[in-house]
């Protein structure tokens, strides 16, 4: 039986994994958010309850509270005892990032250090897992993006506290002999997911006849990656934690591993704009007559952005035979159905 101790719980991925994990009896599952007013409070409500609803008995505890709380967290800890830990707590956002930069330090930095610091000290911990991003590769231009890469040179804040999780947990890794692997998600989008991004927020725009600004005139490419592709990639992950051994040196060598989660499909975003207003149509989110032309607006690249993300995923399928599969019009086709049950539509 795991004990497994999911931050962010609220959060998008946080919610679909717990929804998932609490299904086998067999897991014990605890879940800790801070519900910040980032985006619509009653949407994190709406996921919990969605848990809550696919529980097994008492196989699913949530608390409210912040991981940047260091007496929290340490507190939750002795509590939970977990065997398994899933930070996925994180301030989102790149262009967030830009405005609000004191956020991302306390979530992504401080938040992540009293995990760090929490699991160093939890007895039976197995492994944690944690959020990185496809933002650590900035603008490299070699692609597809592989883990081998250098990821050196981060475009905006947000992308420079995902590679600082990284090489803290590299260093709690080789120091305490804590087993940890970073997952760089890809382009998240499905159902119940965050109104910021670009699915999301282009289908609020549309259905109240506001303009949708399309960044790079369009000449971008996204890999995006369905939730419950990444969510199956997570639950594989968290099973298997790297090896622990100790070196020639009698020191130990870092159970310590990073992993792309991706479509391996880059869309072009006109593509995936085609798509989306096609399944709105078809879902009754939109009328069937309405007049998308008029209200794309192409618009210049926005700072802190990249032209393309396209993911190598070999190392993650090679480790655990799996690799998204989900296209692009199988997921805004959910994504469509649910936002006409959770809004309503074209009335």
């Amino acid at each position: 039986m795991e004990r497994i101790l999911i931050t962010g719980a609220a959060g998008f991925i946080g919610a679909a994994l717990a929804k998932r994990l609490v299904e086998d009896e067999n897991n014990i599952c605890y879940g800790v958010d801070n519900l910040n007013s980032y985006y619509d409070p009653s949407l994190k409500e709406y996921r919990l309850k969605k848990i809550e609803e696919k529980k097994k008995g008492e196989n699913w505890h949530f608390v409210k509270g912040n991981i940047a709380d260091k007496e929290f967290i340490s507190s939750l800890f002795d509590e939970v005892e977990p065997t398994i830990v899933v930070n996925l707590a994180a301030q989102a956002g790149v262009r967030y990032s830009i405005e609000n930069p004191e956020v991302y330090i306390e979530s992504n930095i401080v938040g992540f250090f009293n995990i760090l610091e929490a699991c160093r000290h939890a007895p039976n911990l197995k492994h944690l897992v944690y959020a990185s991003s496809s933002s650590v590769y900035g603008s490299n231009s070699k692609i597809p993006y592989s883990t081998d890469d250098k990821v050196d040179n981060p475009v905006s804040l947000y992308a420079a506290t995902k590679k600082s999780n990284e090489l803290m947990a590299h260093a709690y890794s080789k120091l305490y002999n804590i087993p940890s692997t970073g997952l760089r998600f890809f382009t998240v989008y499905g159902e119940a997911g965050r109104p910021d991004m670009a699915y999301f927020s282009f289908t609020n725009k549309l259905r109240e006849n506001k303009d949708i600004e399309i960044f790079n005139y369009g000449n971008c490419k996204r890999d995006f990656t369905y939730v419950s592709d990444i969510v199956e990639g997570i639950i594989r992950v968290m099973n298997k934690a790297p090896e622990k051994k100790i070196g020639d040196d009698g020191l130990f060598i870092p159970p310590y591993k990073v992993y792309n989660i991706g479509n391996n499909h880059p869309e072009n975003l006109l593509e995936f704009v085609t798509i989306l207003q096609e399944e709105l149509v078809r879902a009754g989110v939109l009328p069937s007559d309405y007049d998308f032309e008029a209200h794309k607006k192409l618009v210049p690249m926005q700072k802190g952005d990249v032209a393309i993300t396209y993911a190598d995923v070999s190392e993650l399928e090679r480790d655990f035979g799996f690799k998204p599969k989900t296209t692009l019009r199988e997921g805004l086709r959910k994504f469509a159905t649910w936002y006409k049950e959770y809004y309503g539509g074209n009335e």
